[in-house]
């Protein structure tokens, strides 16, 4: 039976989470959805590499291209529904997902209660991430997973199929969940594989390879190409790698915050009455098995495990339901308010004010490149000085303009001494300029420039020729590439010839012939 208050509770939290969560995290939640479904739906706009090389999946893009076509026929297509709308459309699922944990956890309240105060679902669920998406399909999936004492079920293998396909990782810890599944059923494993899973998987992978080819226009399959790329030519390290035990010792422990502490006492707990706790135990063999596997992949990430957080929360919950029956009420309350303490700094920290401005900054851009006409009349053309994708784009602007930026593929050609652009240009920055930007004629140069103040110093030459229009706070902590503010310059406007008065006439001063002629003009794009 639904109960549809808890629902609407969870359903609040995360619709606030929307309007509170207001800083940039990774730029996949940007390039890897909305750019996608603003250049399906309205024809213009930039796809990475990973389009062209065809490694992602449209599925999940293609439902935002839908609420857009959808807010298009409305004529609702502004950028504050283009932006919103796929944010408020993640938090009813985020929302739906929460109700699936809270009856999975039994109706715990302290389902309830880690799951609301953790600060990194807070901070990511209602962003519009594929892990995200990945995430919330991993725990309806898993509130459907058959229990010890529960009759046989497959539900749960039809979100299992989808969410492979669409994020191929997610089989690393699905596997031995259904190893599990195969050796606790009641069938047999050769009915299983060829009744059920395969069947399954064949109807869902043939709707989304349909998808797929349809979107790509050519014959694909996604979840073989992101296998090649990222797993057999480690692509991904290009991008950053770290130790085999990060995950261990910084990953997990971090999205976890000081719920580290209760979760690493269930861990001890099940393990010691594995025989008492066989589902906590079983949950506990595939997050380590995804540990593990994800820890011999070179390039890490926080939101590559933000599906083991429902897990760890579900075993800290269950582990602190029996531990509260015990405990005095006094102690319940000091442990609870420690918890919601520790988890709402970061929460609100890193959702209001960490990495604000370069999303910030979208706001007058998105005027500029709407009102914006240079002395002959041309459109804004906008210049991003940051390493690559440190902004949204055509999302956030909703006009055909001119935005050009540092890009950052990885080596994809085997090309010797590769170095991409956004590494060429931080090499020398003045240099790259004068090579990619032409100054001759002023029409010609990016009429509006956004930076970070750390850029500033270096290409001061370069910035005479703007002025300063809008500095805005970003980080208190950054990188050496990333400042505390994003600088926006304006193109210093060519003054044409200003016509004099008209002096009034008398008899030592006779009016004289005013020259209403204005310099020819050339128009040429940067």
């Amino acid at each position: 039976m639904v109960q549809y208050g808890v629902f609407a509770a969870f359903l609040v939290i995360r619709i606030l989470s929307v309007f509170v969560v207001k800083t940039w995290y990774v730029p996949d939640e940007y390039w890897q959805s909305l750019e996608v479904g603003h250049k399906l739906t309205f024809g213009y706009g930039h796809l990475t590499w990973e389009w062209s090389k065809g490694i992602r999946s449209y599925v999940h893009p293609l439902s935002i291209a839908a609420l857009y076509r959808a807010l298009a026929w409305l004529g609702l297509d502004q950028v504050e529904n283009l932006v919103l709308a796929p944010r408020i459309l993640q938090a009813l699922l985020s929302a739906f997902s929460d109700y699936c944990f809270y009856r999975w956890g039994e109706c715990s309240k302290w389902s309830v209660f880690l799951i609301v105060t953790s600060w990194f679902w807070f901070y990511t669920a209602t962003r519009t991430l594929l892990n995200t998406v990945e995430t919330c399909l991993t725990t309806i999936a898993l509130s459907l997973y058959p229990r010890q004492y529960e009759p046989d079920s497959h539900k749960f293998l039809w979100i299992v199929a989808l969410v492979c396909f669409i994020r191929p990782t997610a089989a690393i810890l699905w596997f031995p969940l259904c190893i599990i599944h195969m050796r606790k059923s009641i069938h047999s494993v050769a009915e299983l594989l060829i009744k059920r899973y395969l069947l399954i998987a064949l109807v869902v992978g043939a709707i989304a390879f349909g998808l797929d080819s349809y979107a790509y226009d050519r014959f694909i399959v996604t979840p073989f190409e992101f296998f090649k790329l990222n797993v057999l030519e480690e692509v991904g390290s290009f991008y950053g790698t770290q130790p085999w035990h990060w995950y261990f010792i910084v990953g997990l422990p971090t999205i976890l915050g000081l719920v580290t502490l209760p979760f690493f006492f269930a861990v001890v707990q099940t393990l010691q009455n594995r025989e008492v706790y066989p589902d906590r135990f079983n949950l506990l063999i595939a997050t380590l098995f995804t540990l593990i596997v994800y820890g011999a992949l070179p390039h890490k990430e926080f939101r590559f495990i933000l599906p083991l957080l429902p897990i760890c929360l579900h075993i800290t919950a269950d582990s602190m339901k029996n531990w509260s029956r015990d405990a005095s009420r006094i102690t319940i309350w000091i442990v609870a308010l420690l918890l919601l303490i520790s988890n709402a700094i970061p929460a609100v920290y890193l959702s209001w004010v960490h990495q604000r401005g370069t999303i910030d900054v979208m706001l007058p851009i998105e005027r500029i490149a709407r009102e914006f006409r240079d002395t002959d009349g041309n459109q804004a053309k906008f210049l991003f000085l940051m390493p690559c994708h440190s902004t949204p784009m055509y999302s956030h602007v909703h006009q055909n303009v001119s935005l050009r930026f540092l890009t950052c593929e990885p080596n994809l050609n085997g090309e010797k001494n590769y170095i991409d652009e956004a590494d060429q240009f931080y090499t020398n920055p003045a240099v790259w300029l004068r090579s990619h930007v032409p100054v001759h004629p002023k029409s010609a140069m990016p009429t509006h420039i956004i930076l970070f103040d750390k850029l500033q110093p270096k290409i001061g030459d370069f910035l005479k020729n703007y002025k300063l229009i809008e500095n805005i706070s970003h980080a208190e902590y950054t990188d050496n590439r990333v400042g505390n503010h994003v600088l926006l310059y304006e193109r210093i406007a060519d003054v044409p010839p200003q016509k004099k008065p008209k002096e009034k006439p008398n008899q030592f001063n006779p009016p004289k012939k005013l020259d209403t002629s204005t310099p020819s003009t050339h128009r040429d794009e940067f």
